[in-house]
């Protein structure tokens, strides 16, 4: 099957490498924020010199949203000939740190064969530029259809979407009643829809002690060792615990269809020298240790259930474990979000990749959650999947990478379902 939007999705390839080299080349890099406006500034010339018109908001006093790193987002609409449905495409516009083990350049936007490699490349400056390639050529062939196109580039997603999608849910960017449609280009993979994501469950949790002489540390009391006792329980309760739930969700890989937990920080005793501090450290008894814990938790599980499972744990050694103190701080939490099968923008894309490959969709939900629970909660908008292209796995790693072909083939999918929404 082809069309001609999709002809002309093949002869813009050498457009959508350029399109998505520059994006990888800007390091929104976040924490702590980097370069919003920079690639604002890209999308806005991009995106105005295609026709749309454009509309910067910053979420202000969001969290994270300061003078030296503000929450900059972009909004850009292009209208039909005639009034109809608002089909929009969200992507995140941040990345995440570098991290080790890099034999490429983060943001050389290297290009090796079929492949784009860089930070972000996948997670998802990739879909970004397939939504855009996609759009364009959709109303470069239908200049009189109807309704309206949007394209957001939004702050944040990888530190909880705050500063971005939650932020213009509030303000009403994604009210019913002035959008319709949603798809998020997160790299789920181009022949799969994404229908939603597992909860999340966010808390720092503080073993305490007593301060004293690292000679002597009878004379105080390790708040090190506490949290040994803490982790040694999730090793020995809660991991095996939660390996036993499964979830009816389609939850992919495989391994995220149980509950799972990360450990995703340890800080105990006296902070760490600074890069070039050749100074012994002190001997002391630290009296302080703190975790971060970073709990996805199913459809089949209530969060405060989640919440109270570590808390029971920790009231348990509590009572049998001498002087052991804690608190418990929770920094977030997200509910589970799944979009049903029946939803138009569902069918709509389904339809989509069958013209476009041949063979039905396969029906997913993500590991991590992404800002579809904030559209879903916040924007009281159900008509919303992610679909892009990209392999999951490769999110955050080293040497991340986008296939060309997969994001070509994405575009061509996204134009059909805007062929199917917005042509009478």
């Amino acid at each position: 099957m082809t069309s001609s939007p999709l002809k002309r999705i093949d002869a813009a390839r050498d457009d959508l490498v350029a399109l998505t080299r520059d994006l990888i080349a800007i390091p929104t890099l976040n924490p702590p924020g980097r370069d919003y406006a920079a690639i604002c500034s890209y999308l806005d010339t991009r995106l105005s010199a295609s026709g749309f018109d454009t509309t910067w908001v910053r979420a202000e006093g969001a969290p994270g949203d300061s003078e030296a790193h503000p929450r900059w987002n972009l909004i850009a609409r292009h209208d039909g000939a005639r009034s109809g449905d608002c089909v929009h495409f969200n992507s995140h516009t941040d990345v995440v740190e570098i991290g080790k083990g890099w034999t490429r350049d983060p943001f050389g936007g290297t290009v090796e064969g079929d492949r784009i490699y860089g930070r972000g490349a996948c997670d998802m400056k990739g879909g970004l530029a397939a939504s855009i390639i996609a759009a364009e050529a959709f109303i470069a062939e239908h200049p009189d259809y109807q309704g309206a196109i949007e394209i957001s580039g939004t702050a944040d997603e990888e530190s909880g979407g705050y500063g971005g999608v939650a932020h213009l849910a509030e303000r009403g960017w994604f009210d019913p009643a002035r959008v319709q449609h949603v798809i998020i280009p997160e790299p789920l993979g181009k022949d799969r829809i994404c229908l939603g994501h597992r909860g999340g469950w966010w808390a720092e949790i503080e073993t305490r002690g007593e301060i004293a002489h690292g000679s002597m540390p009878f004379l105080g009391d390790c708040a090190i060792r506490h949290m040994g006792a803490v982790l040694q329980a999730f090793e020995d309760r809660l991991f095996p615990a939660m390996a036993a739930r499964l979830t009816d969700m389609p939850v992919v890989p495989d391994g995220a269809r149980q509950s799972t937990m990360n450990i995703n920080s340890v800080h105990g005793g006296q902070p760490e020298q600074a890069t070039g501090d050749t100074g012994l450290p002190a001997h002391c008894v630290p009296d302080s240790c703190r975790i971060v814990v970073d709990r996805r938790f199913l459809m089949e599980e209530p969060v405060d259930g989640v919440r109270q499972e570590v808390i029971d744990l920790l009231e348990d050694l509590k009572s049998r474990r001498p002087n052991f103190d804690y608190e418990i701080r929770e920094l977030n939490r997200v509910t589970p979000s799944m979009t049903d099968k029946t939803a138009p923008v569902v069918q709509t894309v389904h339809a989509a990749i069958e013209d476009v490959f041949g063979h039905a969709p396969g029906y997913v939900a993500s590991p991590g959650s992404y800002d579809q629970k904030h559209i879903d909660r916040i924007g009281r908008l159900r008509n919303c999947i992610a679909y892009g292209p990209g392999i999951l796995e490769l999110a955050h790693k080293p040497d991340e990478w986008v296939g060309i072909t997969d994001m070509l083939d994405s575009a061509k999918v996204m134009a059909r379902t805007l062929e199917k929404l917005l042509l009478p």
